[in-house]
C-alpha cells in the first residue's frame, strides 16, 4: 500500500509538536518544583495550545490512510472522550454543558472546538423539531474548580467562544448578531471544571440571573425536549 505524502507529512508535523509539548511538560514541572505558580500556569497554557494542536493531528492521521470508516470511529472516540451535555431546562432555555474550559483565541482552537461540539449538536437535533429562539441571551458561564485554587480566572475576552456562538446559534437561534442577540459571560466555582452555555429569551434574563446564584453543584438538570 502507497503512502500518501499527507499522512507523512502529518507524521512530521506531529512528531514537532510531541517535542514542543514535552518540553513544556519539563517547563511547567521546573517552574512548580521551583515554587512559582504564576510562572508554572503561564507555562502550562502555552502546553495546552500545543496539546490541542497535537490532538487535531492525531485525529487527521486514520483519514489519510483511506479507510471510509475513519472519520465515524474518530468521532465516536472524541463522544467519549468529552461527553457534551444538552438539553434544555425546566424553564424553557436551550443549554449546552461542556466539560471543560473553553481554551484560549489561538490557532487551533476554533477546529478543536468545532471537532467535539457540532458532531454532539447534530446528534441531539437529528429526530427533533427546529427550535429557534428569538431576542435572546447568549450566556457563557465559565465554570472553575473549587478544588484548584492555582487556576486563575481568565478574561472573557481571550476565550475562544466565538465558535461555540456559530454552532449553537445554527441550531437554536435566528443570528448571534448584536440585532438579535445579547451576550453575557461570567464565572463562577464548582467541584469539576465545565462551560455551560444558555439561550434565554431577554424577558427571563433577570430570572437566569437570579438562579444563578443558587445553581447546583452538578449543574441544573437538563431535558430531551422543553417543557
Amino acid at each position: 500500500m502507497e503512502i500518501p505524502n499527507s499522512f507523512v507529512q502529518t507524521l512530521g508535523k506531529l512528531e514537532s509538536q510531541m517535542k514542543k509539548l514535552n518540553i513544556a511538560l519539563a517547563n511547567t514541572k521546573l517552574m512548580y518544583d521551583c515554587g512559582s505558580m504564576e510562572l508554572a500556569y503561564e507555562v502550562a497554557m502555552q502546553m495546552e495550545i500545543v496539546a490541542e494542536r497535537t490532538v487535531m493531528l492525531t485525529r487527521a492521521l486514520p483519514a489519510y490512510m483511506g479507510n471510509p470508516l475513519a472519520a465515524d470511529e474518530i468521532e465516536t472516540i472524541i463522544e467519549a472522550s468529552i461527553p457534551v451535555a444538552m438539553g434544555f431546562t425546566h424553564n424553557g432555555w436551550f443549554s449546552v454543558r461542556i466539560p471543560l474550559l473553553l481554551p484560549k483565541k489561538e490557532e487551533g482552537s476554533a477546529d478543536y472546538i468545532r471537532s467535539f461540539l457540532y458532531p454532539a449538536m447534530k446528534r441531539f437535533f437529528r429526530d427533533k423539531e427546529p427550535v429557534r429562539y428569538h431576542d435572546c441571551v447568549l450566556i457563557y458561564r465559565h465554570v472553575y474548580s473549587r478544588h484548584r485554587p492555582e487556576r486563575q480566572f481568565r478574561d472573557h475576552d481571550n476565550i475562544e467562544s466565538n465558535m461555540v456562538s456559530d454552532i449553537v446559534a445554527l441550531y437554536v437561534m435566528e443570528d448571534d448578531s448584536p440585532s438579535v442577540c445579547c451576550h453575557y459571560e461570567c464565572s463562577a466555582a464548582a467541584n469539576f471544571e465545565r462551560t455551560e452555555v444558555y439561550v434565554v429569551p431577554q424577558q427571563d434574563f433577570p430570572v437566569w440571573l437570579e438562579m444563578e446564584k443558587t445553581m447546583p453543584d452538578e449543574g441544573v438538570m437538563l431535558y430531551d425536549n422543553r417543557l
